[in-house]
């Protein structure tokens, strides 16, 4: 059986993935490897650190040596870490935002993005800037950024990133919200602004599955 390690510095999508896998790749295995201490470093720093690039890296390595064949990093604001895993580590580290930035380049040329911390939102819109490049698009991106979101209860979380999405509705095609923490929310951003809104967690899923078969996998 293929095995899949979700590398994740955070516990938010732990559960939700793991429903997503069984519903659309149950022929996987899928185990989790979870830190949450690297977020913590990641905000408190408002950047990657060095000492978080090591222990991603240590991550990755350490799935490969468990057995996974592929490694599906779910963070972020890590991308730029798992693309360098992917040149490291003995084994395939896949992005979980690469899909959705692909589809956000193909759906329109303004593409807004909202995060609740800064340092999801620079590496979202840096992956939209190499995604566009490749694909041999122009785009613009209107960064949105849900100030006192992260950490805050539900319902004030819910209502700071609406009115973000409101204040960017009419300025861009698309939607991408930069967390994959806020896709609980995309029908309720898309039904509101009448926009295209893209989250990662299932077009991760999906293109990870994509991957897999193209490699011969499954």
């Amino acid at each position: 059986m293929i095995r899949i390690v979700a590398v994740h510095t955070a516990m938010a999508l732990v559960e939700p993935l793991t429903k997503l896998f069984a519903e659309h790749l149950p022929e996987v295995k899928l185990n989790h490897i979870a830190d949450d201490s690297l977020i913590q470093e990641v905000i408190a720093n408002n950047a990657v650190t060095p000492a978080v690039r090591r222990r991603l890296i240590n991550y990755y390595i350490a799935a490969a040596d468990s057995g996974a064949d592929v490694v599906f990093n779910c963070c972020s604001s890590v991308g730029k870490v798992a693309e360098m895993g992917d040149l490291i580590a003995p084994v395939k580290v896949f992005r979980i935002d690469g899909p959705m930035a692909e589809k956000a380049v193909r759906a329109g040329k303004r593409i807004g993005v909202i995060a609740t911390l800064p340092t999801t939102l620079e590496p979202t819109v840096q992956l939209l800037m190499d995604k566009a490049e490749e694909a041999h698009v122009e785009i613009e991106v209107v960064e949105g950024l849900a100030k006192g979101a992260f950490g805050a209860d539900k319902a004030t979380h819910d209502a700071l990133i609406e009115e973000e999405a409101k204040t960017l509705a009419d300025k861009v095609d698309v939607i991408v919200l930069a967390q994959g923490s806020m896709a609980a929310m995309e029908q309720k951003l898309a039904e509101m602004t009448g926009k295209i809104v893209l989250s990662s967690p299932l077009l991760g899923v999906e293109g990870l599955k994509a991957y897999l078969k193209e490699k011969g996998l499954i």
